[in-house]
């Protein structure tokens, strides 16, 4: 079924997805239960359960996300029956992946695809975000989102063991490595045609920028999930946590990261960005404000 997935280009996740009368997007509990190679619905429904448990302790009104449903099911022979299921919304599925049999690779697959879709729904969803016109305007929003995050993704790395600078530029390497294909810092310099001293956020676009701020969000949101212990279990956490995105953005048809052109520095666009720097650098010395790490129900069934 992974295999499957990958080789449609388009997300099996993407083509169950329904649209209601209003305009709602929506998953039936059945069909996503069959995606995820579940072929007793019994044994989904612990998953549901499990799911609706972490919805209440995120701060979610499950009825926003998850509400009783009939679903049609094929019962052999071009026949089909009604069955009681239920509609999730895109932040649910979400729950339910992080909540499903980990040791399935499609599931590891929905982990990556409802992540990253929840948060550029997130994000567009954003009052800011929405009011801008201009790729120079997002750039700008999503630079400075990205110098926020990673003062979080610190945070949850030092957390994890990850303290010395040297440790944190490792570490941050292998989330680069990830997401652009075995390429670090240097390298991804090299290939963009950037000097030692250019800072590679500076010089994204709009794409690229959103692309690592994913990177960041889902990295900081794992460690902290899973209570990440090491420096080791940490990089390789960010390594793949890149890696997946990676394989989303292969997934949806888009361009590679290393493939997307360089821009001029951000810092001619805007000068309060000339602050940009210096709070990746006090990464270390900010850390004392957790991050929360269930801040993605952007969506619900509220209108269902």
């Amino acid at each position: 079924m992974a295999k499957e997935i990958i080789k449609q280009g388009n997300s099996l996740f993407e083509q169950i997805k329904q649209i209601d009368e209003n305009g709602n997007e929506f998953w039936y509990a059945r069909q996503l239960a069959k995606v995820l190679e579940y072929t007793d619905f019994r044994n989904f429904t612990g998953v549901i359960k499990k799911a609706k448990e972490a919805c209440v302790n995120s701060g979610q009104e499950v009825s926003n996300h998850s509400v009783e449903a009939n679903e049609m099911v094929s019962i052999g022979s071009g026949a089909e029956r009604e069955m009681p299921s239920f509609k999730f919304s895109r932040y649910f599925c979400y729950l339910i992946v992080q909540n499903a049999d980990p040791s399935k690779e499609v599931v590891a697959l929905g982990q990556t695809y409802f992540a990253v879709q929840t948060r550029i729904q997130e994000i567009q969803g954003l009052e800011a975000y929405q009011q801008l016109s201009t790729e120079e305007e997002k750039r700008l929003f999503l630079r400075n989102e990205m110098a926020k995050h990673n003062t979080q993704l610190a945070a949850a790395a030092k957390d994890a063991g990850v303290i010395a600078p040297l440790d944190y530029a490792i570490f941050q390497n292998h989330g680069y490595k990830g997401l652009y294909g075995g390429l670090d810092a240097k390298g991804i310099k090299q290939i963009k045609g950037l000097k030692k001293s250019q800072q590679i956020l500076d010089h994204m676009g709009s794409t690229e920028l959103a692309a690592n701020l994913f990177r960041a969000t889902q990295t900081e949101e794992k460690l902290i999930r899973e209570q990440i212990k090491g420096k080791q279990k940490a990089n390789q956490t960010h390594f793949e946590v890149g890696k997946k995105v990676r394989k989303t953005i292969e997934e949806l048809g888009g361009t590679m990261p290393e493939n997307l052109p360089s821009t001029d520095s951000i810092k001619k666009l805007d000068k309060k960005s000339q602050d940009l720097d210096l709070q990746d650098k006090k990464d270390f010395k900010n850390q004392g404000n957790q991050p929360n790490p269930q801040n993605q129900g952007s969506d619900n069934l509220n209108t269902i």
